[in-house]
């Protein structure tokens, strides 16, 4: 069984930073794409990175492109997602997902495993 495990949310000012981190089990992490997607309250969820199984492409919302680098330590079987100078609008909870089909990434392709989200809070 697939276990995602979020963490390094938290509340910071804008301009600030923050790493997420996801533990895997339950899969060879190695092998699988992994997808970072975030809720903000009254807002649908949304794609917002995700990187290949070796970790040699990745791809990123417009609205994180620059800001957020999604990587991986296979020998870890963690995935991050550091977070720099962060908005208001950066504000949702943030989820990993992976899906046991997907060695890579396409726009538009559906996650089955997710984590339980850590609260990222941005202030102005």
């Amino acid at each position: 069984q697939v276990q995602l495990v979020e963490s390094g949310g938290g509340a910071v000012q804008a301009g600030g930073s923050l790493r997420l981190s996801c533990a895997a089990s339950g899969l060879t992490f190695s092998s699988y794409a992994m997808g970072w997607f975030r809720q903000a309250p009254g807002k649908e969820r949304e794609f917002v990175a995700a990187i290949s199984w070796s970790g040699g492409s990745t791809y990123y919302a417009d609205s994180v492109k620059g800001r957020f680098t999604a990587s991986r330590d296979n020998a870890k079987n963690t995935l991050y997602l550091q977070m720099n100078n962060l908005k208001p609008e950066d504000t949702a909870v943030y989820y990993c997902a992976t899906d046991r089909r997907y060695s890579d990434y396409r726009p538009g392709r559906q996650f089955a495993s997710w984590g339980q989200g850590t609260q990222v809070t941005v202030s102005s």
